[in-house]
């Protein structure tokens, strides 16, 4: 506290306000979590998941890594994935990008930044799979290729099979004016997948 009195100070004024506002706000927040909503999404800090969508705390679940990069390998984000879908059974993944955002820009440079080059990868076969150059339209490849990689994972693959209520869902935001662009990928079933992979690509004109 003593290197950061100021955010702490900001606390307390910020639970007196909601207190104020909504004297049950936080007795609320002490009942389960019954999200129907799945966020993955860039940990960029101008990317608020639950203010985007206007959503109170406790009604999406989020998980966040630089550029909205959903990897088979990667056990932190396919625990959130598992968790959200077998446990609090969650009704939609929403995978949603933005752009503007900073791990595509540094995927797009010839330049080593450390560690996060190898996580920067990912981003850049998406590039070289489509041979994409322009940012804004890899921001967009890069969260149809991730809702895809939602949808082939076994945790989604297992809960279509079992007849689970979920669809999945690729969207990118615009830091400009703040709002949401549905990239035209849902799927709510293993048949839909591929039908709405090619779609969301034929609706960029890849």
């Amino acid at each position: 506290m003593r290197l950061l009195k100021s955010l702490f100070e900001r606390n307390r004024a910020w639970a007196a306000r909601v207190n104020a506002r909504d004297p049950q706000f936080f007795a609320g927040l002490t009942a389960l979590q019954a999200p129907k909503y799945l966020w993955i999404g860039c940990a960029d800090s101008r990317v608020p998941a639950n203010e985007i969508v206007d959503l109170a705390p406790g009604e999406m679940f989020v998980h966040r890594n630089v550029a909205n990069v959903v990897v088979h390998s990667d056990l932190n984000c396919l625990s959130v994935l598992q968790y959200a879908v077998d446990v609090l059974k969650v009704e939609h993944v929403i995978v949603c990008g933005h752009y503007g955002c900073g791990g595509v820009q540094a995927a797009m440079q010839d330049v080593r930044f450390g560690l996060v080059d190898n996580w920067l990868r990912h981003i850049q076969d998406v590039m070289k799979k489509h041979g994409a150059r322009d940012a804004d339209r890899i921001c967009e490849l890069n969260v149809i290729e991730q809702a895809l990689n939602v949808c082939q994972t076994t945790v989604v693959q297992d809960a279509w099979a079992r007849g689970a209520k979920l669809a999945v869902h690729g969207w990118v935001y615009a830091l400009a004016d703040g709002l949401l662009r549905d990239l035209g990928f849902c799927a709510s079933s293993s048949g839909e997948v591929d039908p709405a992979y090619a779609s969301a690509l034929s609706a960029l004109k890849v």
